[in-house]
């Protein structure tokens, strides 16, 4: 028996929620302080679940799942991409992470927002940093999975099989 399209959407704002409430929790507890590039990462799994509990509310019809999906694809690619961006940096050999930079108040409030965004999108020395793992894998590789499998939830609420 399939899931339907409101377990789907239910499903992924349970996950967003169940994402976000550790990361606060490793933040708040742990005291492991967010980098710009995780605090995108959080935002991203904040729209995603929002788009899914709107549509969890309101129950679209096709062209409204479709609407949905394609929300959530672009949330979670662009979260997917941050993930992977930071990924990357912490697989540089040292010698070539790049510095820290300023903190990310400071570039919203200091900084022209298009050239506070691209330093924020390019992440620095402590979006590199590997501060908590969990087999081997750093929170940004859980993250990326997470956007992996919250996209292809997103595309199973729009199949013609899933029953509305």
């Amino acid at each position: 028996m399939l899931p339907t399209t409101r377990w789907i959407y239910a499903f992924i704002v349970a996950c967003c929620c169940a994402l976000l409430g550790y990361a606060l929790y490793t933040q708040y507890f742990d005291g492991l302080h967010p980098c710009p590039l995780c605090i995108t990462q959080r935002v991203a799994f904040v729209l995603t679940g929002l788009v899914a509990l709107v549509a969890l509310i309101t129950h679209p019809y096709q062209t409204g799942r479709y609407v949905a999906t394609g929300l959530m694809l672009i949330t979670t690619i662009g979260g997917g991409a941050v993930a992977s961006r930071q990924v990357w940096l912490q697989g540089l050999p040292p010698d070539q992470v790049p510095a820290c930079g300023p903190s990310l108040e400071y570039m919203f409030s200091n900084l022209p927002f298009g050239e506070a965004f691209s330093t924020l999108m390019l992440g620095d020395g402590n979006c590199a940093e590997i501060v908590w793992t969990l087999f081997g894998l750093s929170m940004p590789n859980w993250s990326l999975i997470a956007f992996i499998g919250l996209g292809l939830a997103a595309i199973a609420s729009a199949l013609p099989i899933i029953k509305r």
